[in-house]
């Protein structure tokens, strides 16, 4: 199985593909298709990895960008949790908790 991770969630888009011989390494072209989905463009980065004997192709930011993203719902989450109590406790206190 080979994944492309894509900036922004897309719909799956499947395609057959053939590994070939580029050099003295390996290749395997990346349909059209494929491309437009996952919004690759050439000279891109990508960083690829070996998963349980499956093949994940990712963008070389696209982690960093994940987690910018997940860093800024967080505190969004907590600017709104601000005076809200859980069982009496405060939301932050909670977080806080979580934390040791």
């Amino acid at each position: 199985m080979i994944m492309i991770g894509a900036a922004k969630p897309r719909a799956k888009t499947k395609a057959a593909a053939t590994v070939g011989t580029w050099g003295k390494s390996l290749a395997v072209r990346i349909p059209l298709d494929v491309v437009r989905s996952a919004g690759l463009s050439d000279g891109e980065k990508v960083e690829i990895e070996v998963r349980n004997g499956d093949i994940v192709i990712h963008r070389a930011d696209a982690r960093a960008e994940v987690r910018a993203r997940a860093l800024a719902a967080f505190d969004e989450i907590v600017a709104d949790s601000e005076g809200r109590t859980l069982g009496g406790a405060s939301i932050r206190a909670l977080i806080d908790e979580g934390r040791r």
